[in-house]
């Protein structure tokens, strides 16, 4: 793309964020980006992603090693556990930060000196494709532009949103209980500081050009520095508008059209993930038309997923399975089920009742779980999560505790590896990693309980033992997604249609992209054996289909297949 054009285009983006704004900015953030003569057009139904891609979920200092600097050990045990399993590696917040686990950034440009270098960055970067936080709609309340803020100096003064307060903020979604507004004292007076998530976590201003143009050129450095995946956290309620929801605004969203406009002229394979843990159809809105995220999370597959394996009902996952869009190529799906924050409960509102909204709370609270709540308007509350170790989670069902956890526990992550989009592995999920009492209690943080840091000796010693659940998870795991890789009906973008075969299977089927292979998924999702007959599936009888876990040819159609509990089922004609 001509540098003209490529100017045009960004301006027709900053019209709608900033109408009476010249033009003056795009020329500036084209300079920011370090443009250097045309710039390829990047085809924005290209799909960067094929069934290959597996990614992982982790801190920096998620393994440790006293001997070493956090991102060292992680490499180290990626390379040494994961390297042919997994192609992509979601490093949380690295920087230096004054809580939430690095999510109140005190400096962009750095990385926390008690995790490693950005030497250590650009080693990981160089063997993985490396998603990073770019943590875009707050800072920490001790950044030093937060202190220039109070300071009244340039250029913090302007970068944090403020308003009267006496400002009509009954209609804003609020994901926390904490007061919205927070009196701060500065030069300038009392001023009352808007905080989203906590008084910690202060809103940033994007109504500033000049702050956007910050963060521009952030985001350049984090590409030199080898990032090619920008996941923007909390997108979501980046543009504020008192008097409305402050959710998802027409602005928030032109924002992204324009960070994905700059980014893939800089870097054609660059992505863009959407962390917006909102209800299913405005989670949905962030594909835009191709020109907003390139992947978004599906943030209604962890509470679904769960309720199914606890209740031994697909209903609800079935039918919202049924209703989702095959994402249009260049766009795709973040499937996860486990992650650093908690099970979101906000996709399933309006979909599980209250009543079965509450059993799952009980059965996960006598699992050792947690719930963490947010405000509603009139000060009511509502839940907002479930904090739990997943393999915690999958310890038993509503009648409580059995023996079947870890074969619950990997037929969910079998199903969510299987699905149209790009599966996520949370690093606890891999190793199977109980809840850590000690850390909640220690910190008093609901997330923390699923935040373990494994000392990198202990768990080397124990993935070595077959006898644990950790050693016996990830083999599995791994031998599962070996078996996924090698199939082109589990390209991402691959079709998908929803199969109804009864209570206590969930099932589907992908076909690939060339239609030369089709796989039936069939998963027993209870602690019973269950069964169904293969005519039911409409088999091409023609074709020999197999299980690809377990090589049986199945030959005669009316046969009665048995599943065992938990059992997977992948059958292909390939």
């Amino acid at each position: 793309m001509a540098v003209s054009s490529l100017r045009d285009r960004i301006i027709l983006h900053l019209e709608v964020i900033y109408p009476d704004l010249d033009t003056s900015l795009a020329d500036r953030l084209m300079q920011a980006m370090g443009y250097d003569g045309e710039q390829a057009s990047p085809d924005p139904h290209l799909n960067r992603w094929d069934e290959s891609d597996v990614i992982t979920i982790t801190y920096a200092n998620s393994v440790t090693r006293d001997s070493e600097t956090p991102l060292h050990t992680l490499q180290e045990f990626l390379d040494h556990h994961l390297h042919d399993t997994i192609t992509d590696v979601h490093i949380l917040p690295f920087f230096p930060y004054s809580s939430d686990d690095g999510f109140a950034v005190l400096n962009y440009r750095q990385v926390n000196g008690s995790m490693g270098e950005w030497e250590d960055i650009e080693s990981i970067a160089s063997r993985y494709r490396l998603m990073a936080d770019l943590v875009v709609n707050h800072c920490s309340s001790r950044s030093e532009w937060f202190e220039q803020f109070k300071r009244n100096e340039a250029p913090g003064r302007d970068y944090f949103f403020t308003v009267p307060p006496d400002a009509d903020v009954s209609e804003v979604v609020r994901p926390r209980t904490n007061p919205l507004l927070q009196a701060v004292e500065t030069l300038d007076g009392t001023r009352h500081v808007w905080c989203t998530f906590s008084h910690d976590q202060v809103d940033l201003d994007f109504r500033n050009p000049e702050l956007l143009l910050e963060m521009v050129e952030i985001i350049a450095f984090y590409l030199d520095r080898g990032v090619r995946v920008f996941r923007l956290d909390a997108i979501a309620f980046l543009w504020k508008v008192p008097g409305t929801s402050c959710l998802n605004l027409p602005e928030t969203h032109e924002v992204v059209r324009l960070f994905r406009t700059l980014i893939e002229h800089r870097e054609p394979d660059a992505l863009i993930v959407t962390e917006t843990n909102i209800p299913n159809r405005e989670n949905l809105a962030y594909f835009g038309n191709a020109n907003e995220a390139h992947i978004i999370y599906n943030f209604a597959l962890p509470p679904l997923l769960l309720h199914a394996m606890v209740t031994g009902n697909n209903h609800y996952l079935r039918n919202w399975l049924m209703s989702m869009p095959p994402a249009q190529d260049g766009t795709t799906y973040l499937n996860f089920i486990a992650s650093h924050d908690g099970i979101g409960l906000r996709p399933i509102e309006g979909i599980l009742t209250e009543e079965e909204t509450g059993q799952l709370l009980l059965t996960m609270q006598s699992f050792g779980g947690r719930v963490s709540w947010r405000n509603l308007n009139h000060d009511e509350v509502k839940p907002y999560e479930i904090n739990i170790s997943l393999f915690s989670a999958m310890q038993g069902t509503l009648q409580g505790p059995d023996e079947w956890q870890v074969e619950r526990f990997v037929c969910a992550h079998t199903i969510m590896a299987a699905l149209e989009g790009i599966p996520a592995f949370y690093i606890h999920s891999l190793t199977a990693t109980e809840n850590d009492q000690a850390k909640f209690e220690a910190t008093g943080n609901n997330r923390a309980i699923n935040r373990h840091v494994w000392d990198a000796d202990v768990l080397d010693h124990v993935l070595a033992d077959e006898n644990t659940d950790s050693s016996r998870v990830m083999a599995r795991l791994k031998s599962m997604l070996a078996i996924r890789k090698q199939q082109p009906a589990f390209h991402p973008n691959a079709t998908q249609y929803t199969l109804h075969l009864g209570e206590g299977l969930f099932c589907f089927w992908r076909q690939s992209r060339r239609r030369e292979q089709s796989i039936f998924c069939i998963h027993n999702i209870t602690r019973h054996q269950v069964s169904f007959t293969l005519s039911d599936l409409n088999l091409v009888e023609t074709n020999e289909w197999r299980d690809l876990f377990k090589g049986e040819v199945f030959e005669d159609f009316l046969q009665v297949v048995e599943l065992a509990p938990y059992q997977c089922l992948w059958l292909t004609n390939r």
